[in-house]
């Protein structure tokens, strides 16, 4: 199996399908290389030739901003708009819709908690009643019958 810039590819696929399994090479980008480099884009990649191919999508890849620095330029990226509380940022830091979809009828799997929450939430012991609360904070409520 082919591996370039720490993706493995796929082998019985075309190089030129190939190449977009690495993040941030489109069906644009992945052309442009295999024309830079002369390779035909109907070979496979287990047929690919390893000698300057392999050279050139790793200098190109230096050029280009692929995988691991792609990643965490757009983590970058969202962290700078939550840090200067902009409204993006905000929906970011709520988990809500960024883009201005409408949240009132749908927008389930940003609103909806996660599964992990879930469990955690189920953990925690809730009190009964208004009686065990204050019994368990040590005070009563200004209305409530224990603080007359």
């Amino acid at each position: 199996m082919a591996r370039i810039e720490g993706v493995d590819l796929p082998r019985n696929k075309r190089i030129q399908i190939g190449l977009r399994y690495i993040y941030g090479i489109g069906p644009k980008t992945a052309d442009e290389i295999l024309a830079a480099t002369g390779v035909d884009p109907d070979i496979r990649v287990k047929d690919l030739p390893e000698t300057g191919f392999r050279n050139y999508v790793i200098t190109s890849g230096k050029t280009l901003k692929v995988e691991g620095d792609l990643r965490q330029g757009s983590q970058m990226n969202i962290k700078r708009l939550v840090e200067i509380g902009c409204y993006r940022g905000l929906r970011h830091r709520r988990n809500l819709p960024v883009r201005g979809q409408n949240t009132r009828t749908s927008a389930r799997t940003r609103k909806v908690p996660s599964a992990q929450s879930l469990v955690v939430d189920a953990a925690v012991e809730r009190p009964r009643n208004n009686n065990e609360l204050t019994s368990r904070l040590g005070v009563g409520f200004p209305f409530s019958p224990a603080a007359t």
